[in-house]
């Protein structure tokens, strides 16, 4: 069900007809492309583009980028299309039970298993926050506040308010208005680091490609990125860090790593492909990264909150399985 109040529609006999709604103050500042997606579901991405291009989506009448923020009282003609079947929620049935970190009527923290995406895309149908969505229909908004590659696991924030969700990009921009949010994350990388901190600041340009893989790579031309490595346990093989991502960029973590000499075990993009092959066999099946613990100030009551998603214990046993 939309969360916008739906004042007409046409129909088109026997099939899809065109949608207008007119947006709630609930929704306003909402992208325009993050709005038809939830309410395409099914749709690829790419589609809900060429529409937006073609002019059959229409914002007050006229025609807007697919990045325009919608106002609260604009109307959006939403064109027929023909869905797929439903999206299936590929994602654990057991997905909240003993993973809600923390709960209240504007956020929800959530220890996102590996393996599962944030939300669907190319290839996946459906993801938590489509899972979330559809287990929890009582609720009118939900939207993620940041992501996680699919493989890491761990410390997963969603807004369950347009109030909370401003905030909160505020603070993972580091508006000078509030405190920011402090991510920390626990990795196994392969050898040892010289130095028990290591800073480091290292542009990340997006998109490159490699062997026709697209790839996020240190490049001085990149989007600014800063990460600081502290050493947990130092191991001959690998050892466990925590990573600390002052910036937020895509594969932050995973390309600093790797940009240091101590790519992250099970890494299959940004990895060392012997460790890859020893960590397997040391029961190691997924990428060895987790968001550990978040700090922020929560955006609507001004508390001062801590979450913390318990290290997987698969991490300790491969430690132990690659360190003779």
């Amino acid at each position: 069900m939309s969360n916008l109040s739906e004042s007409s529609s046409q129909k088109s006999p026997g099939g899809p007809r065109v949608r207008h709604v007119t947006v709630t103050a609930e929704q306003a500042g909402q992208r325009l492309d993050n709005f038809l997606i939830r309410e395409l579901k099914g749709l690829p991405r790419s589609r809900v583009y060429r529409l937006v291009r073609k002019g059959e989506v229409r914002v007050n009448l006229g025609r807007v980028d697919a990045r325009y923020r919608l106002q609260s009282g604009d109307r959006v003609r939403i064109p027929p299309v023909r869905l797929g079947a439903a999206p299936s929620h590929r994602v654990p049935a057991d997905l909240e039970t003993g993973r809600i970190l923390f709960e209240d009527e504007h956020l929800l923290v959530l220890d996102k298993p590996a393996g599962v995406a944030v939300h669907g895309g190319t290839g996946i149908s459906a993801g938590v926050v489509e899972a979330l969505r559809a287990r929890r229909p009582g609720i009118p908004f939900l939207e993620l506040v940041h992501r996680l590659d699919r493989d890491t696991s761990g410390c997963l924030m969603l807004a369950k308010s347009r109030a909370a969700l401003t905030g909160l990009h505020a603070a993972l921009r580091r508006d000078e208005t509030g405190p920011p949010i402090t991510k920390h994350y626990v990795a196994l990388v392969k050898g040892r680091p010289a130095r028990r901190r290591i800073e480091v600041q290292a542009g990340l340009q997006r998109n490159t490609v490699r062997g026709g893989e697209r790839m996020v790579s240190v490049s001085g031309d990149g989007d600014a990125a800063e990460s600081v490595f502290r050493l947990r346990r130092p191991g001959p093989v690998c050892s466990e860090v925590e990573i600390e991502l002052v910036t937020g960029r895509t594969h932050q973590a995973r390309v600093h790593a790797a940009h240091i000499g101590h790519p992250i075990a099970g890494d299959r993009k940004y990895g060392d492909r012997e460790l890859n092959k020893r960590a397997r066999a040391a029961g190691l099946k997924r990428l060895a990264l987790h968001a550990h613990t978040l700090a922020f100030t929560h955006p609507v009551t001004g508390e001062a909150c801590r979450v913390e998603a318990s290290v997987p214990t698969v991490f300790a046993e491969a430690y132990q399985g690659l360190n003779p």
